[in-house]
């Protein structure tokens, strides 16, 4: 409960006196709903179905006393005009309720949204190689819609406390001895209804577990599904799909029949009680007429309010695990945030490089509990506005040291110095990865228009600017043939283009960055050999105006690199020029070169 009282507190900070108004509206609707019960009594007795006096109740015959004292005659207008006063006032109250209820609600929600996607944005590239992107889907979709229920359950449950304390404390004034008979048998049944309780716990970790498997599989087979397709395994994961349909079918089913069991026995019991209460008050306490009408029709509508309590905790403790989900991801994401990336922090000035980026001794581990190194002991020098390439075979820790170079993760042991200064700085991190283009292997493009995904670096970009890029990447003349243009819709991932065409698309996005430092992770393994040429002859006019750092498996992409960097098993085996490691015949550069240009 501690995750639930949690989220409470925050919704109380969020929400402010809204809060504590909806309480006053609750308790003010419940005070008037007793309120009108009191008026059953002078309506029957003024429409001649029963002769009571009401001087055995308290607080109505003082309210009708004083009636008289205004010469108000005691007929059947009048107790109808209070008792529509009274329920339309109820009513109105209602309203008001449901409407700021639903503003407190919707509000949470909001803050928790933001508060989840914003801590996932700005946590590091180390917390996200640990996690499975479908969790961050989840949670954002399926358990913040828990906790949302789960919320709203809470907020219910206080409003039929408020009603249900009310409405006995009403029945106490009446009759103290019925209503502690009752109140008895309704503690009785509440201890024996824990299990319900504890089973709806228990049902709500198996929904947030099938919840998780079901978004995971969902999302790894359509992100696989070209895979799918083209080696017909569709009927295998139609199967699975099935499967875990029907777990998740029988989840809920299982719920709704342990909530309606619940129900059942507290409708049932309440029938007993009611004619049990009846008998007592008639035969045994023998109870006056009108407080026995009052009594009864109280835990009449009391009655319900006691199975919806119990509706209530079986929903809420069923949704507990979402916002011990919730709570944890954030926690997590607080731990694993980048201080000089947090939102509303104002961004460090854009430092450019001047004399290089160079990593002394550095190790790292992604398990640090695992005895793997994926760099081991690396010393290199990437000197400023030069061209320096990095090969090797996969698995070689190419793309490990480069992530290291941008500062996306820290070393182990060693540092990374940027003009001589620690990348563990928070306020220079920020500032040098503003400076950064990179250009992944595989390229990501959102299912917009070229346009687009173009200005998401520079959204004031012109398309003067635009084209510029695009013509710098080889893109110029696909682009104009498109139907559209600049303003065509590419796809998810920009699956209407050609793998080549994608890079490039990419390779135009960071160009138009402007950025001082271009990181080109395998960008032209996609590209034809004309297209491969024209990319090599752009890094050439280039050369001299940034630093440009290239991962490449096709060595004739960096035959004009200022220097190259050869990795195997997370080290660094040799370094130096293209044509001098060419020519070590001995060397590892040598015999990746031989087999590209084998014959």
């Amino acid at each position: 409960m501690k995750d639930l009282f949690y989220f409470i507190g925050k919704m109380q900070r969020n929400s402010g006196i809204a809060l504590y108004l909806n309480m006053l509206l609750a308790f003010s609707i419940s005070f008037l709903d007793g309120i009108s019960i009191y008026m059953i009594v002078p309506l029957l007795s003024v429409i001649g179905v029963l002769d009571m006096s009401m001087g055995e109740i308290p607080l109505l015959s003082s309210a009708f006393d004083y009636l008289e004292s205004l010469n108000l005659a005691l007929n059947l207008p009048t107790v109808l005009g209070i008792y529509i006063l009274i329920v339309g006032g109820q009513a109105f109250l209602q309203r008001s309720q449901n409407v700021n209820n639903s503003k407190i609600l919707q509000s949470f929600i909001h803050m928790l949204r933001n508060d989840i996607y914003n801590g996932l944005i700005v946590a590091k590239w180390e917390f996200f190689l640990r996690k499975r992107k479908s969790d961050f889907n989840h949670v954002l979709v399926n358990e913040l819609g828990r906790v949302g229920v789960g919320s709203s359950m809470f907020l219910q449950m206080i409003t039929s406390f408020i009603f249900t304390a009310i409405q006995i404390g009403l029945a106490f004034w009446l009759s103290p001895l019925l209503t502690a008979v009752v109140l008895v048998s309704g503690g009785i049944i509440a201890f024996f209804s824990r299990r319900f309780v504890k089973k709806a716990k228990h049902l709500g970790d198996q929904t947030s577990e099938l919840s998780q498997h079901y978004f995971a599989g969902i999302t790894d087979h359509f992100n696989g599904i070209k895979d799918i397709k083209s080696n017909r395994m569709e009927h295998t994961h139609i199967q699975w799909f099935s499967s875990i349909s029907k777990d998740l079918e029988a989840n809920v089913v299982r719920f709704v029949r342990l909530n309606s069991l619940s129900q059942f026995i507290y409708r049932l019991s309440s029938v007993i009680l009611i004619a049990g209460f009846v008998y007592l008050a008639l035969e045994v306490f023998r109870t006056p007429a009108e407080q026995l009408i009052l009594v009864v029709l109280i835990f009449t509508k009391l009655w319900p309010r006691f199975i919806s309590i119990q509706t209530n905790m079986e929903q809420l403790v069923s949704n507990l695990p979402a916002f011990r989900i919730l709570r944890s991801l954030l926690d997590e994401c607080r731990e694993e945030a980048e201080p000089e990336v947090r939102i509303g922090r104002p961004e460090q000035p854009l430092t450019h490089m001047r004399q290089g980026i160079e990593c002394l001794n550095v190790q790292y581990r992604y398990d640090r509990n695992q005895p793997i190194y994926a760099l081991r002991n690396v010393n290199v020098t990437i000197p400023a506005n030069s061209m320096t390439a990095i090969v090797g075979k996969s698995g070689a820790g190419k793309s490990t040291l480069v992530d290291m170079l941008m500062g996306l993760i820290h070393p182990e042991k060693g540092q990374v110095l940027v003009d001589g200064v620690s990348l563990m700085d928070d306020k220079r991190l920020i500032s040098f990865r503003n400076t950064i283009g990179y250009v992944a292997q595989d390229p990501f493009l959102f299912n917009e228009s070229i346009r687009y995904n173009l200005k998401l670096v520079d959204p004031n970009a012109d398309d003067e600017a635009l084209w510029k890029a695009l013509r710098f990447s080889a893109s110029e003349e696909f682009v104009r043939r498109l139907p559209h243009g600049l303003d065509t819709v590419i796809g998810d991932r920009g699956v209407r283009l050609s793998g080549g065409e994608r890079q490039r698309i990419v390779l135009a996005r960071a160009i138009l960055k402007q950025p001082s430092i271009l990181v080109l992770d395998e960008a032209t393994s996609a590209l034809d050999s004309e297209n491969e040429l024209l990319i090599q002859q752009a890094l050439e006019r280039l050369k001299g105006s940034m630093t440009i750092i290239v991962i490449a498996h096709r060595l004739s992409t960096i035959r004009n690199a200022d220097q190259v960097i050869v990795m195997d098993h997370g080290e660094v085996i040799q370094q130096g020029g293209y044509q001098q490691l060419s020519q070590d015949a001995k060397g590892t550069f040598r015999t990746l070169l031989n087999y590209q240009t084998a014959k």
